[in-house]
């Protein structure tokens, strides 16, 4: 039996917890023996913050405990002071985040178009009620840097869906549910990578947490970890993504040799609002997977661009997926054969 109540926690860190210097260890990524430290948790990656780590590091040990006493009763403590904490940290992460990797985008697509692109807002709604439950549809609005910046991605999302209602027989005026938005950033002129468009999107709240549960619970332990890459298995690293979508294979390899290459100048960084520091001059490779080639290649790779070919996943998808460091953000990047994008979006039967 396990049961929680508010009140201070024994043996949980109290909000406010020591930092490490910088906010991240200097050797992140070249000590692996790091991901496998009792109090590294599924967020480390993606945010250093005391409050939130504490909380999840909290239940990770709590899990522990239940799992070995199964039969005994459980108590879980949680003081108001430490929700609240950890709440206001995951928000900071997600803005935080949310702005780097806008910026990143913007700074990216400077480099890969080459020449002009437009950026819009996509937002995908579902209308509500007897009639229209379940129907989703998409809307898309021209978006200005200044208003990119200027709000979060869930506001902006929520912004273009309050200017949109529908009327039905019955329940008159109704207003729709938002499902997702990203951002889009369409080429208009042909380049020489063969981009058609770059899309950055921010997971929502609820499959982050999804995934720090599957963690805590070990989910993941069911099936077979990559040999390789399974130091960094166990955290959530998608949180921020951004995909890159291309003409075809060639285009994708040659892209993706582009990303590993390149290096943002000073004047660059300093028009995007980016500080010029080594985290910012160019992006530093974590984790590479080919989900290009075709099954057999069996390999993979990590660390300094590495990489190997996985194969054509069961479902179809292909691409070329990393994980990069930039500007201390964790942040997915997918390069993605433009019909294999389109077959993404179609229907499921």
């Amino acid at each position: 039996m396990t049961t929680g109540q508010v009140s201070p926690v024994p043996g949980m860190p109290g909000a406010g917890g020591e930092r490490q210097e910088g906010g991240k260890p200097s050797n992140m990524y070249e000590d692996n023996d790091l991901y496998e430290r009792d109090w590294v948790t599924p967020l480390w990656m993606i945010t250093q913050e005391p409050d939130l780590n504490n909380l999840v590091k909290y239940l990770q040990e709590k899990r522990t405990v239940i799992t070995d006493n199964p039969n005994q009763e459980h108590v879980l403590y949680f003081s108001r002071a430490q929700i609240e904490a950890a709440r206001e940290a995951f928000s900071r992460m997600v803005r935080r985040g949310e702005m780097r990797l806008h910026r990143l985008s913007e700074l990216t697509g400077s480099e890969i178009f080459e020449t002009r692109y437009s950026r819009q807002v996509v937002v995908v709604g579902q209308r509500n009620g007897k009639d229209g439950q379940g129907q989703r549809f998409q809307l898309v609005q021209p978006l200005s840097a200044e208003e990119l910046y200027a709000q979060t991605d869930l506001d902006l999302g929520s912004r273009q869906l309050e200017r949109f209602m529908w009327q039905d027989k019955t329940s008159g005026w109704n207003k729709a549910s938002l499902v997702a938005n990203f951002v889009e950033y369409d080429a208009l002129e042909v380049n020489e990578w063969g981009v058609f468009k770059c899309i950055s999107r921010i997971k929502a709240e609820e499959e982050i947490w999804n995934k720090v549960v599957d963690e805590i619970f070990e989910i993941d332990n069911l099936v077979k970890r990559e040999k390789e890459l399974r130091h960094l298995s166990r955290f959530v690293k998608d949180v921020f993504g951004l995909k890159i979508v291309v003409g075809d294979e060639d285009q994708a390899r040659r892209c993706q040799q582009k990303l590993q290459n390149l290096q943002f100048s000073d004047q660059a960084l300093i028009s995007h609002g980016v500080p010029v520091q080594p985290s910012t001059k160019l992006l530093e490779f974590v984790e590479v997977k080919d989900y290009l080639s075709q099954p057999g290649g069996g390999g993979t790779g990590s660390g300094n661009g590495g990489k190997g070919a996985k194969g054509v996943k069961s479902s179809g998808w292909r691409a070329l997926k990393s994980v990069v460091q930039w500007w201390d953000t964790t942040i997915e990047i997918q390069i993605q054969v433009l019909r294999n994008y389109h077959r993404e979006r179609e229907p499921k039967p």
